[in-house]
């Protein structure tokens, strides 16, 4: 069955048709059969945002290549086709054969940020399923949660039916076998499934677990069935060349964001920032060969006809002979015409002109580095252990190669932070800008700042996030002091927003009423600035008594039990705990791949090493070893086990 007729003729009616019709090179039309368990893969926001999202489309392939399932794709309508969907009777489809959602056996969203949850609700809800988990029956599809705000999934705890924690790639294929022998058993009760599914390790069901509160403060989340574990541990594949993903990369009809060849060259990261969740979820590190790597662009860009690459990771640079991967891509002769390449993640104490030479070979493609911090004792709270030398000869490289423009990342709102740390932001600027007029007289340096906000196993997991006028106040303190500042722009991430994040990363299952508030007000899309609407969350907030203050801004303590507790990314409690301990006293911790281990549970409790080509730093900056760091006040501790 398919809703074309039906949607056909609104497509004349919406802003972007193209972003319903599918038939992009790459996409796939399965054949569905009663045998095969459908997957109906969603992402929570438009056609734009959600297609490149790398981790939808491996599973894409990976479940299309097994013979017991079939994959197809969902992207949020945008509110002008919804309109004409609600008002039509039109349910959510998929955007490759424009099958009814419904028609599926699990609804798999992929979470990458908090205030994409009313869109969740709201894709469920244009399937024609109920909202409530409990309400469903039989009959309804699964739905299934992964992604990185997976590691705290009990403000949804009301809506979803399951929790896939960690790496994908072998999990999709287990939970499948499940749904399949479910199937084949003539699709008894809900609760068979469920139960089953929670016998999956990395499988999270949060209906078979009972959460008790005691003076506002949560008190327990455990189990009530003996086919749930106390504690759900992620699942991590050990090895990244096990799963050259995704093979035939989508091609989109349209713009789309990052629209290029992206190759993920490792997964993982152990620099320690203190910050910054996706490294401490998805340790260890596990490179990619490098030949796979080349093998993989050689043959993405020749059944793409792509002419840019990204080399995806959480810092790019560290990769092991970088410097080659992007000689040999620049200069593949096989390409029609010189490929661009693009680091989207880029360590400055890892940038070199060797780097920035061979990049910019092609079409210079924009550079941003991510300080996140203005002083040095600021960054030494935080773990990104780069001194201000690094970051200028990083600048320096980048503007003799003939850049003009660099982009700066900060945060605001950290831990122990003050004016002069904020102040610490423009210096650093000016200085950059200083030292590109040396090569060029147009230098200019964007200075892009966002609202820290405390996440799920990371040390500052207990820290109180500021409040949106400490935030603003901080905004306002770096924009008066680069008013001036020819060649230095700021922008800034939106307090309000910051402040829903954060109710949201670290909430437990009260918020489930208020999520259902807030959409059933209207409140969707809220990354959208145009949709965004505090009034709504804070509201809701307050008619389901729960206090923004209580979940925003207060520390947590050390004995406090916190909602995902009883989940695992594999690091000890312990580990966090002493890792924020040192922020406060400003200790710094070595990377650890070049280091005897910590012990914070990522290696030792999977039995998984790092997977890394070179047992040595990379050349070039201080690359989180101290190295280079002589004369600068640091303190790098080495951590007692």
């Amino acid at each position: 069955m398919t809703v074309w007729p039906q949607l056909e003729p609104l497509l004349a009616q919406v802003q972007k048709p193209a972003r319903y019709i599918g038939c992009e090179d790459g996409a796939r039309r399965p054949e569905h059969t009663p045998g095969t368990v459908a997957w109906l893969l969603g992402y929570p926001d438009t056609y734009e945002v959600g297609l490149p999202n790398q981790g939808l489309q491996i599973l894409y392939e990976i479940l299309n290549e097994r013979d017991d399932a079939v994959a197809e794709r969902t992207y949020a309508p945008w509110v002008d086709l919804e309109a004409l969907m609600r008002r039509d009777g039109v349910p959510l489809f998929s955007v490759d054969t424009h099958r009814p959602a419904a028609d599926f056996d699990l609804l798999a969203f992929n979470l990458a940020a908090e205030l994409t949850y009313t869109n969740l609700l709201n894709m469920v809800d244009l399937a024609g399923v109920a909202v409530r988990a409990a309400d469903r029956t039989a009959a309804d599809p699964l739905v299934v949660i992964g992604g990185h705000c997976s590691y705290n999934p009990e403000p949804l705890a009301d809506f979803v039916d399951a929790v896939a924690l960690g790496d994908g790639e072998e999990l999709v294929g287990e939970i499948t076998e499940v749904v399949a022998a479910w199937k084949a058993n003539g699709r008894g009760s809900r609760d068979e499934v469920l139960r089953a599914l929670a016998g999956v390790p990395g499988v999270y069901v949060p209906s078979l677990y009972d959460v008790a509160f005691e003076g506002g403060r949560l008190a327990s989340v455990a189990p009530r069935a003996p086919e749930a574990p106390e504690r759900v541990e992620k699942r991590t594949i050990a090895d990244l060349a096990d799963w050259p993903y995704p093979k035939t990369q989508l091609v989109p009809l349209t713009e789309v964001v990052h629209d290029r060849l992206n190759v993920e060259v490792f997964r993982g990261c152990t620099r320690g920032c203190r910050f910054c969740q996706a490294g401490m979820i998805t340790r260890p590190v596990r490179e990619r060969p490098a030949e796979q790597v080349r093998s993989m662009i050689d043959a993405g860009l020749r059944r793409t006809g792509y002419d840019q690459v990204a080399l995806t990771s959480l810092s790019t640079a560290d990769f092991s002979g970088i410097e080659q991967v992007v000689a040999d891509t620049v200069d593949d002769p096989g390409a029609c015409g010189q490929v661009s390449v693009s680091l989207p993640s880029l360590r400055v104490d890892a940038f070199t002109v060797g780097i920035a030479a061979q990049i910019q070979k092609a079409k210079r493609t924009g550079l941003t580095f991510a300080p996140e911090a203005g002083t040095w004792r600021m960054r030494q709270v935080i773990n990104k252990l780069i001194v201000e030398d690094d970051l200028y000869e990083a600048v320096d490289a980048a503007f003799s190669q003939g850049w003009r423009r660099i982009k700066l990342y900060f945060l605001v709102g950290l831990p122990t932070e003050t004016d002069e740390d904020t102040l610490g932001i423009a210096d650093l600027a000016r200085r950059c800008v200083e030292i590109g007029r040396r090569h060029t007289g147009s230098a200019s340096v964007t200075v892009s700042v966002g609202g820290f906000v405390p996440k799920a196993f990371t040390p500052f997991q207990w820290f109180g996030q500021n409040t949106t006028v400490e935030l603003q106040r901080k905004i306002d303190l770096l924009r008066k002091a680069t008013s001036g500042d020819r060649g230095v722009k700021v922008r800034w991430h939106d307090a309000e927003a910051t402040l829903v994040e954060g109710i949201m990363s670290r909430g437990d299952r009260r918020l489930g009423p208020v999520i259902e508030q807030v959409w059933r007000e209207g409140g969707i899309f809220q990354e959208w600035s145009e949709h965004f609407d505090l009034a709504r969350w804070t509201g809701a907030m307050a008619d389901h008594g729960l206090s923004v203050d209580d979940h925003v801004h207060r520390h947590r303590t050390e004995d406090e039990v916190l909602p995902w507790d009883h989940l695992s990314a594999g690091l000890h409690k312990d580990f966090l705990w002493q890792d924020w301990r040192d922020a406060l006293d400003e200790v710094g911790l070595e990377d650890c791949r070049w280091t005897p281990c910590y012990d914070c549970g990522a290696c030792t409790g999977y039995s998984i090493e790092h997977v890394v080509a070179s047992a040595v730093p990379p050349a070039g900056g201080s690359q989180g070893t101290a190295q280079g760091v002589a004369g600068v006040a640091v303190a790098i501790g080495r951590r007692s086990s």
